[in-house]
C-alpha cells in the first residue's frame, strides 16, 4: 500500500507539468476515434470467455463477433508456429556449422557426410514450414481476416488498377505473434482487398500521426554488418549497401564491417531521420527486451533503443526476427520495431521471423525504389511499397520468403 500511495503521488506530480497532463492515463475513448481517419483500425480481441474484433472507424466503434476463434486455438496455433520456426532455426544453425568444419578444412568423408545429411533435414523442416504456414494463413482468414473484412465492406477482392483501401491491425494477446496481414484462402487474402499495416497500441499510432516539420537529419543512416562472430555470413548485405550508396549518394552516413558498433551506432541514430540496418537479428522469446541486432562488437538491444528517443520518419530494418515478440508478456510488443516505433521512428519494416538473404536484399530493392521513385525520398509511402513488393514476391516464391515483412506506423 505504501508503494502504491508513492506511485500515485508521483504520478500527480509528474502530471503537473506542462505538456504531461495525460502521462500514464487511460485516453477518453472519443479521443482515440480520429486515429481511424486513414482506414479502419481493428482491435482483434482473444479471451477465454469470446473472442471479437472491435472496429474503429471515424465515427466510433463496432463489435464483429468471430465466433470460430477460441483462446486455445490461438494458443495451439501459436504453439505450433513457434515450434516449427524453432525447427527451421535449429536445422539451419546445425547447416551452418556442419559447412563451417567443412570449409575449415575437415574435408574429409565423414564431414562431407554431415553437411548432405544437415541439408536434408533443414529442406524437410522448410517443406514443413510451408504446410504449416498454408494450413495457419488459412484458419486466419476463416476464423478472423475473412468476417472482419466482409463486415468493413471489403467481401470481394479488388479487380484492375484500384487503389486498396488501408487497414490496420491491433492484435492482443498471443495473436500479435501471427502474420495476420498474411492471412488468406484459395488466391484469395488480406493483400487482396486492402493494404495491410499493424500497430502496437492505438496511442502509439496517434502519436505516429504527428508529422514533424523540422527537416534537419534528413540523411540515411546506413548500418551493414555481412560478418560477425559465430554467425553464417550474409552475403547480400554487399548488394543492399551497394544499392543504398548510390540511392543515397551524399545523403547517407555509412556504418560498414568494424564501424558498425554498438555505441557508434547509438550516437547516430538521434541524428538522422531515415535508418537502415542489413546485418543479422536475433529475438529471445522469454527475455524478449535482449533481443536485438548483431554488430561488430555486440548486440543492439530493444532495451538500448528504448532508452532513446528519436525524430525519425523511417526505420527498415533487413534482419530477421526483428517484428517477433516475447511468450511472457506478449500484450506489451517487445519487439525491435516496436521498440524504434515507439522511440520515434514513425514508419519501421521488420520482419517477424529469420528471412532468405536473397529475398531481404530483393525486397529492399524493391521497397527503396518505390520509396523514391518521384525523385524525393518519400516514407510516407512506406506501407503501399511493401505491398507491392511483397505482393509481387508471392506471385512467385513460397509463403515462408513474403510472410515475415510487415509494416508499422501511420
Amino acid at each position: 500500500m505504501e508503494l502504491s500511495l508513492q506511485l500515485e503521488a508521483t504520478l500527480a506530480e509528474v502530471r503537473a507539468l506542462p505538456g504531461f497532463e495525460g502521462f500514464l492515463s487511460h485516453p477518453e475513448p472519443e479521443a482515440l476515434f480520429g486515429v481511424a481517419d486513414r482506414g479502419p483500425v481493428v482491435v482483434v480481441n482473444v479471451s477465454g470467455w469470446r473472442c471479437d474484433a472491435l472496429l474503429l472507424r471515424p465515427e466510433g466503434v463496432t463489435v464483429q463477433e468471430l465466433p470460430t476463434l477460441t483462446a486455445a486455438d490461438v494458443a495451439d496455433r501459436v504453439r505450433e508456429y513457434l515450434e516449427t520456426l524453432g525447427r527451421l532455426a535449429e536445422s539451419a544453425h546445425r547447416l551452418q556449422q556442419a559447412r563451417l568444419r567443412f570449409e575449415a578444412g575437415e574435408r574429409s568423408f565423414d564431414a562431407s557426410r554431415e553437411v548432405s545429411e544437415a541439408r536434408r533435414a533443414y529442406y524437410r523442416v522448410l517443406g514443413e514450414i510451408e504446410s504449416m504456414l498454408t494450413a495457419l494463413t488459412e484458419w486466419m482468414w476463416d476464423a478472423i481476416a475473412g468476417p472482419v473484412l466482409s463486415a468493413l465492406g471489403h467481401g470481394a477482392r479488388a479487380e484492375g488498377d484500384t487503389e486498396l483501401p488501408r487497414l490496420w491491425w491491433c492484435p492482443t494477446g498471443l495473436l500479435a505473434l501471427l502474420p495476420l496481414h498474411a492471412a488468406g484462402r484459395d488466391g484469395d487474402g488480406v493483400l487482396d482487398r486492402v493494404v495491410p499495416s499493424t500497430t502496437p497500441t492505438l496511442r502509439a499510432l496517434v502519436e505516429a500521426r504527428k508529422e514533424s516539420t523540422d527537416e534537419s537529419g534528413s540523411r540515411l543512416l546506413l548500418v551493414t554488418a555481412s560478418d560477425v562472430p559465430d554467425v553464417a555470413s550474409l552475403p547480400n548485405v554487399h548488394r543492399e549497401r551497394a544499392f543504398l550508396t548510390d540511392l543515397f549518394a551524399g545523403q547517407s552516413t555509412l556504418l560498414d564491417a568494424e564501424d558498425a558498433v554498438v555505441e557508434r551506432v547509438r550516437a547516430e541514430l538521434p541524428r538522422h531521420r531515415w535508418v537502415h540496418f542489413s546485418c543479422h537479428g536475433a529475438q529471445d522469446l522469454l527475455q524478449p527486451s535482449q533481443g536485438g541486432l548483431l554488430l561488430s562488437d555486440g548486440r543492439l538491444t530493444i532495451g538500448d533503443i528504448s532508452t532513446g528517443y528519436f525524430r525519425g520518419d523511417f526505420a527498415y530494418l533487413s534482419a530477421c526476427q526483428t517484428a517477433t515478440g516475447g511468450l511472457v508478456l506478449p500484450d506489451e510488443a517487445i519487439t525491435l520495431t516496436a521498440a524504434l516505433h515507439y522511440a520515434g521512428y514513425r514508419h519501421v519494416i521488420g520482419t517477424l521471423w529469420s528471412v532468405y538473404d536473397e529475398v531481404a536484399a530483393e525486397v529492399t530493392e524493391a521497397v527503396y525504389a518505390d520509396l523514391t521513385s518521384t525523385g524525393v525520398f518519400d516514407p510516407a509511402r512506406s506501407a503501399r511499397a511493401l505491398h507491392r513488393a511483397t505482393t509481387e514476391l508471392r506471385g512467385r516464391r513460397a509463403l515462408s520468403a513474403w510472410v515475415p515483412f510487415i509494416h508499422t506506423g501511420p
